[in-house]
């Protein structure tokens, strides 16, 4: 790999020139080819649960911003054929304004950060940003706020982008790697937020979801369908692919979880886009009793590969992202995006299933001290004082890619490159509400089976 020794006024020059050829103008340009976006989700619910796919369906189809956080897919393909100046960083991949939320840092401080992975992947910078903006549109419509508050809401993600990527492009590389969001730092409307995720302990999900069996040990509760017991149920072999886990975890961590004995483990349905994956919740019980809930989640392929057709990545840390299973990419993704990651993140590769199919987990702790916004709740104002802080966040998760001055240097010191985003995330919201339309026409027609109200 080049030097990258005093790289970064290199870099700021390279983005200012790519104008040129790509005018930070040109964002607004809209050119989604005619597709039929029933057929992109069908196509992922030959890897899923079938049971569990009427569920997946039946949660998108709540509302167009429902709709919009499980079609990540669809829109990796249709960013494909989009504007973009050609440099990669370490991509969200669904950087849709739901994705952000709060959780404890490893010194139990409540933290606000991008939380969600699964689609993580060297990708074009612009992606996320177009992701986040439509999104806003989206939920605001949702929310009933006027197309121009909506506007406002998309301008303030991708402006707060903008000025926050090239502060945190004027500093050092340490000083880029330390900065965070602590919640005590969000404007009054996360007070509600955090209080309830500070709540959220092991503790609490026992007394939610565990009783005691007949043997006078816990037992997770099935909770058909949202939670429930393997067909098969063998403790032997999860005994082993526990093992297998603390294998890939920092030294303490991993001594850490030897003094824990494996109770029980669940499959647990989450999400809307993810329903259908393979999602188990795993209790703990440690030395002195106390419990401690670990989530192990399937990972596959990210939509930006399979989808956005995203290929040569020229920098070497796409080996860190690519290689070694799709658990290993995600939860690599992550400790380079987030400020704080969770110290038990690890993965376990190839695990057979029922069916026979190996798959790829990675593994964090269950709801500890986690929270999100209810967005349904923000009123205008507060949706673009979330969006803005949204994009601050996805600033740092993006600066942390080699060479990311260059969007610096391309984006400026105007808004122009915002007030363009704001004007193609408006008409992609009125696509993902005619796709939302189409879903549901699929349903009615009976060429897709949904379950409602689960």
């Amino acid at each position: 790999m080049p030097s990258r020794a005093f790289a970064a006024e290199d870099d700021r020059a390279a983005g200012k020139a790519a104008r040129a050829l790509v005018p930070r103008r040109a964002h607004v340009a809209f050119g989604v080819p005619p597709r039929d976006p029933v057929e992109i989700l069908e196509a992922q619910h030959a890897t899923r649960d079938p049971e569990l796919v009427p569920i997946r369906i039946g949660r998108m189809l709540e509302t167009p911003f429902a709709y919009y956080r499980g079609s990540a897919a669809v829109m990796a393909h249709d960013l494909a054929r989009d504007t973009a100046t050609g440099f990669h960083v370490v991509a969200c991949g669904d950087a849709h304004a739901a994705n952000f939320g709060l959780f404890a840092s490893p010194e139990r401080r409540l933290v606000f950060d991008l939380n969600d992975f699964d689609e993580a992947y060297p990708g074009p910078w612009e992606w996320d940003v177009k992701r986040l903006a439509a999104s806003l549109w989206l939920s605001g419509r949702n929310n009933g706020h006027s197309e121009g508050r909506c506007r406002e809401a998309a301008e303030a993600a991708a402006g707060s982008y903008r000025t926050s990527l090239g502060r945190l492009a004027s500093l050092g590389a340490l000083e880029r790697y330390y900065f965070q969001v602590e919640a005590d730092a969000l404007p009054k409307m996360a007070r509600p937020a955090a209080r309830k995720a500070r709540a959220r302990t092991s503790e609490q999900v026992l007394a939610k979801l565990a009783t005691a069996s007949d043997g006078g040990r816990e037992r997770i509760v099935d909770q058909p369908p949202l939670v429930r017991h393997p067909r098969v149920r063998d403790m032997e072999r999860m005994e082993g692919l526990f093992r297998d886990y603390r294998a890939v975890l920092r030294p303490d961590v991993a001594l850490l979880l030897a003094q824990y004995e494996l109770v029980d483990y669940a499959l647990r349905i989450v999400g809307v886009g993810s329903v259908g994956t393979r999602c188990f919740i795993v209790l703990l019980r440690g030395p002195q009793g106390e419990p401690l809930f670990l989530q192990a989640k399937e990972a596959g392929a990210s939509v930006l590969q399979t989808h956005g057709r995203v290929a040569d990545v020229p920098w070497a840390v796409e080996r860190q992202i690519t290689t070694l299973g799709q658990g290993r990419r995600v939860v690599a993704a992550q400790r380079i995006l987030q400020a704080q990651s969770d110290p038990m993140l690890g993965w376990v590769a190839g695990v057979a299933g029922e069916d026979g199919r190996r798959r790829d987990y990675y593994i964090r702790q269950f709801r500890d001290m986690k929270g999100s916004f209810a967005l349904e709740r923000l009123t205008a104002g507060e949706s673009e004082e979330y969006g803005a802080v949204c994009g601050a966040l996805l600033a740092r998760a993006h600066i942390q890619s080699p060479g990311a001055a260059f969007i610096a240097g391309y984006l400026g010191s105007s808004s122009v490159y915002e007030e363009s985003v704001a004007r193609w995330a408006r008409r992609y919201a009125d696509l993902a509400e005619a796709d939302h339309a189409a879903l549901g026409e699929a349903v009615r027609s009976g060429r897709l089976p949904a379950e409602t109200g689960v």
